[in-house]
C-alpha cells in the first residue's frame, strides 16, 4: 500500500496564455504556486482480480476500462494497471469547482502513485506531460497546463509554455525568511459557491484569438510580477494582482458576476491591496493579497465566507507512506 500527497495551487499571473491557442503562436507563461493543501491519492493491491475506485462515489468494476472516474481510468489505462487494484483519493477542499487546480492534482497524484506501485517511479516532467496527455488530448478538457506542472514541481514557479509544446519550469528563489513573509499576506476565502471549470474555460477558449492583446498584456505580468518577488516589493506585487484581475474579467463572461465583484471590493475596501478569484473564475475561492495590519479587517468584512490558511508548499508531487509486504 502507498500514499501519495499532491499539492493544490494558486496562479498569480499569465492564466489563460497556458492554453494551446495562445502559446502555440506566441508562447505563454504563468507565475503560481503550490500550496499547503493537498490531494492524497492511497492505493492498494487487491486480493481478487477487481478494480475498486473511491471518491465521493465507490466504484467496483471488473477492469480498468470500465471505471467511471475518467482521470483515474485514463491513469490506469495510460501505465498499464488494469486489474487488482483499489485507488482512494481523498482531499483539504471542497471536491470539485475551488478554483484551485483539484482535477490536475488528482491526476498528477494518481499516476505518480501508480508508477511508484508498478516500482517504476517517474521524473515530475514526465508526471506533468502525461496528466496534460490525459487531461486535454485524451479527455478533451478546454484547460491549459499549468496547473498539471505547478501540482507535479510545487514550490513557486515561473514556467513558460513553448510554441513547440515544450515547458520549462523555473524556481523564483526567495530566501526562507521573504518566502514565509510573501505566504503570511496571502488570504484564501471560499465563496460558498462551486463552479465547472470546463463552462469558463470553453468560453475563455473561444474568445482567445479575440483577446490575443489582453492575453500579451496578460502575459507581460508574469515577468513583472516576478520581479516584484524577488525584489521584495510584496505590496506593489498585490496591486499588480488587482490590475491582473481587471484584465481577467475581459476574457469571458462568466468570468465574475456582481456577488463575486462585491465580496471583492468588500475585501479591498477593508484593506485587501488585490486579489483575484482563483482558477478559471465563477466561483470557487477567492485569493487575496493583504498587508498584515489590514488582516483583522478583511477577516471581519467577509465573516460569511470560510477562510483556509494556505502557504506556499515547496514540494510537489510526492510518495509519504509505502509499504511492501
Amino acid at each position: 500500500m502507498l500514499i501519495t500527497q499532491t499539492p493544490l495551487r494558486v496562479s498569480f499571473f499569465g492564466g489563460g496564455t497556458d492554453m494551446a491557442g495562445f502559446y502555440r503562436q506566441e508562447g505563454g507563461c504563468v507565475l503560481s504556486a503550490a500550496i499547503d493543501k493537498y490531494i492524497f491519492v492511497l492505493i492498494k493491491r487487491r486480493f481478487d482480480s477487481q478494480v475498486r475506485v473511491g471518491y465521493t462515489s465507490t466504484e467496483l468494476v471488473d477492469g480498468a476500462g470500465q471505471v467511471r472516474h475518467e482521470l483515474v481510468r485514463e491513469a490506469l489505462l495510460m501505465t498499464g494497471v488494469s486489474q487488482q487494484v483499489e485507488i482512494n483519493t481523498m482531499g483539504d477542499i471542497p471536491a470539485s469547482g475551488s478554483g484551485l487546480g483539484s482535477s490536475s492534482t488528482v491526476t498528477v497524484g494518481v499516476l505518480n502513485g501508480l508508477y511508484h506501485y508498478l516500482n517504476d517511479p517517474q521524473p515530475l516532467d514526465v508526471l506533468a506531460r502525461q496528466a496534460c496527455q490525459i487531461e486535454i488530448e485524451r479527455l478533451g478538457k478546454p484547460i491549459g497546463k499549468q496547473d498539471q506542472y505547478i501540482a507535479a514541481y510545487g514550490g513557486l514557479r515561473f514556467i513558460n509554455f513553448l510554441p513547440d509544446e515544450q515547458v520549462t519550469v523555473e524556481e523564483v528563489k526567495l530566501p526562507p525568511a521573504e518566502l514565509r513573509l510573501f505566504s503570511s499576506q496571502l488570504m484564501l476565502f471560499y465563496t460558498n459557491h462551486a463552479r465547472k471549470a470546463e463552462s469558463v474555460l470553453a468560453e475563455q477558449r473561444a474568445n482567445t484569438v479575440a483577446r490575443m492583446a489582453v492575453l500579451r498584456e496578460m502575459k507581460g505580468m508574469v515577468a513583472e510580477g516576478r520581479r516584484l518577488l524577488e525584489g521584495g516589493a510584496y505590496h506593489d506585487f498585490g496591486r499588480l494582482l488587482h490590475e491582473g484581475w481587471q484584465l481577467k474579467k475581459h476574457m469571458a463572461s462568466k468570468i465574475s458576476n456582481p456577488n463575486l465583484d462585491a465580496i471583492y471590493e468588500t475585501a479591498r475596501q477593508a484593506g485587501a491591496l488585490g486579489g483575484k478569484i482563483t482558477g478559471a473564475g465563477g466561483g470557487g475561492f477567492l485569493l487575496l493579497f493583504c498587508p498584515h495590519h489590514a488582516q483583522r479587517q478583511v477577516r471581519q468584512a467577509l465573516s460569511a465566507l470560510p477562510e483556509l490558511p494556505v502557504s506556499v508548499e515547496m514540494d510537489g508531487s510526492k510518495v509519504i507512506f509505502n509499504y511492501r509486504k
